[in-house]
């Protein structure tokens, strides 16, 4: 989200999480996951809450909300994104978005995971897509669309999009805020809310 805006309410059952289907860890990458965590960009910090509304690990896709409360907003920004997972369906490659292949590729070798054991095969273009199901990072893209908050702002822009790296084992994203007329390289780091901080049975 870059700046700081019809109400939106989205009920949705909350499943307890499921075995991944390609990872002996639990994937946290449910229905109503929740992760908390921080944007950061030169000078400025805000709080940032992200919630899953649907997970489809098959389709590859996801969608969700994000909230984002910088130090000088009196309410929080809320705005319903859509996710893509890196994989068979959706490669390391945008062409879209104002996007080109060298701004995907400055982006996706800022993540350890993906420059030390990708980036030489994707260079290479012989990366076995299929592989990544197996691995303990999930990369993806955050596209948000619209606010769903009462908050109103005039500087708010959806024209860019986060990358992303989870990771499976730990629950915690890392992120890359793109939009080619702002500050570059801003960052994004969220970790997983336990069930039981929300006084939701958790199993072990």
């Amino acid at each position: 989200m870059n700046g700081f805006g019809c109400l939106y309410n989205c009920s949705l059952p909350l499943p307890m999480p499921v075995k991944a289907a390609h990872s002996s860890s639990i994937t946290l990458l449910y229905n109503g996951s929740k992760f908390k965590g921080t944007q950061k960009s030169k000078g400025s910090s805000s709080d940032v809450e992200v919630t899953i509304l649907n997970a489809s690990l098959e389709s590859h896709s996801l969608c969700g909300q994000l909230s984002l409360q910088g130090p000088s907003m009196d309410l929080a920004m809320t705005t319903y994104f859509e996710g893509e997972l890196v994989g068979q369906r959706h490669s390391f490659l945008t062409h879209k978005w104002d996007v080109d292949d060298e701004v995907d590729r400055r982006h996706w070798s800022k993540f350890p995971a993906f420059a030390e054991h990708l980036q030489s095969a994707f260079e290479a273009d012989t990366l076995d897509y299929a592989a990544l199901e197996d691995s303990d990072f999930v990369f993806m893209r955050w596209k948000e669309r619209f606010s769903i908050s009462n908050c109103s702002a005039s500087n708010v822009s959806f024209a860019g999009f986060y990358y992303i790296c989870f990771q499976k084992s730990t629950g915690h994203i890392d992120g890359y805020y793109y939009h080619r007329g702002s500050e570059m390289f801003q960052t994004l780091s969220l970790n997983h809310v336990s069930l039981r901080s929300s006084g939701i049975y958790e199993p072990m």
